[in-house]
């Protein structure tokens, strides 16, 4: 008897023992609601993922009214550095979810390491909002209930850019990086083309940065076709593919088209007044009561417009909260995925909405005009006309 009531004391003093260990922290997690950010801090999209950070920071920032709370419930973002590479990409996501608590997940800022990511949000079940990365295929073959993107996808940008440069009597050839985001982007650009003609598809490696033997062959393919003649490109990170304008491509009649890009990046198109295409943003172009918000508190803080990237990371922080809100900071994913199906949220771009059947934002892309302004270091994208969802068909290519 006498035994085995001093078990029942060493047991119920384990018992407290453990509960003063673990209740904090359990009961804190109560309070919290653990963001984690997978992200290019390095490696060659890192210009990206800057942007998409701060974005996303200004972004909870403005959506909490500057509280940086749901529900009572704190907003802990937690940062993870993918290097651009998929392995790592996948290993961070796992960790993040696993030991770091991860109610939910951001990015990342490469295709190639998001297709990698994907599969561990189904595993863990947790939801990933991707942001940037923009191949079909993850919200495409490769998509599972668990994957929304509030970046646009290939054939948003492809659409955008159809509607841009598509005309009958043009003639088009394609320069793009041989991977996910290029050969993405080619393919959903071919199917939006309908009157005008596709003769070439030009793939170098991601890293080239001497375009001449690829120019020669887009020259060649070009040169003898009657009527406009366009190249389109679809480049990101480093190297410059604008450098093909040096080779006299005037001498041919021979023009560029491309969509939109960070500001760095648009110097090339300074030297290209008057080219078209379409972009996802440009600071100048919406209007409307977020973006104004976006635009000065980035003055304030960084005393430069935002640019491309940080658009889409204060996109994400918005879907993010207007989901809590609805949720009452429920972050469950079961009830997050409810919420967030058929979703519409505001955003620097207007409203966007969730589709229901893949998870894709449905958003505005912005057919543009290049103007070269000596006020700016870039080339400034003029509006012609904003292409409104509804009128893109965005196909679904899930398959589910």
């Amino acid at each position: 008897m006498h035994h085995r009531r001093t078990f029942a004391v060493r047991a119920c003093g384990l018992a407290a023992v453990l509960a003063a260990a673990w209740g904090p922290s359990a009961a804190m997690a109560q309070q919290e609601i653990r963001i984690a950010h997978v992200y290019s801090k390095t490696g060659p999209l890192e210009a990206y993922g800057k942007q998409t950070q701060a974005g996303l920071m200004m972004g909870l920032e403005y959506a909490t009214g500057g509280t940086m709370a749901v529900a009572g419930k704190k907003l802990v973002v937690i940062e993870k550095d993918d290097q651009g590479k998929p392995d790592l990409g996948k290993s961070q996501l796992a960790t993040a979810y696993s030991d770091d608590k991860a109610d939910l997940a951001v990015g990342p800022s490469a295709s190639g390491v998001a297709l990698a990511m994907l599969p561990v949000a189904e595993e863990y079940k947790k939801v990933l909002i991707v942001e940037p990365a923009v191949a079909d295929s993850i919200t495409g073959d490769k998509w599972n209930k668990y994957i929304f993107r509030t970046g646009r996808n290939s054939s948003q940008d492809a659409i955008g850019n159809a509607v841009a440069i598509d005309k009958p009597g043009t003639t088009i050839a394609t320069l793009a990086q041989d991977n996910a985001f290029g050969r993405d982007g080619v393919k959903a650009f071919k199917d939006a083309i309908k009157k005008g003609k596709l003769v070439h598809e030009e793939y170098l490696p991601a890293a080239t940065t001497d375009f001449t033997a690829g120019a020669q062959r887009l020259i060649d393919k070009l040169k003898d076709q009657p009527g406009k003649k366009v190249i389109w490109i679809v480049w990101a990170g480093a190297g410059n593919p604008f450098k093909i304008n040096d080779m006299d491509l005037k001498r041919y009649g021979i023009e560029i088209a491309t969509g939109g890009n960070i500001l760095p990046a648009m110097a090339a198109y300074k030297g290209m007044p008057g080219m078209e295409g379409a972009t996802y943003y440009y600071f100048g172009i919406p209007k409307n009561p977020v973006n104004e918000a976006l635009v000065s508190m980035h003055y304030k803080q960084y005393k430069t417009p935002p640019d491309f990237f940080t658009a889409g990371g204060f996109s994400a922080a918005m879907a993010i909260v207007t989901a809590l809100k609805k949720t009452n900071g429920d972050s469950r994913s079961n009830t997050l995925i409810k919420a967030m199906e058929g979703m519409s949220f505001e955003t620097p771009k207007g409203t966007m909405t969730f589709r229901k059947e893949d998870h894709q934002a449905m958003q505005s892309m912005y057919h543009f005009r290049i103007k070269n302004d000596p006020a700016f270091a870039w080339g400034v994208p003029e509006l012609v006309r904003e292409i409104k969802p509804e009128e893109m068909q965005v196909p679904i290519r899930n398959g589910r």
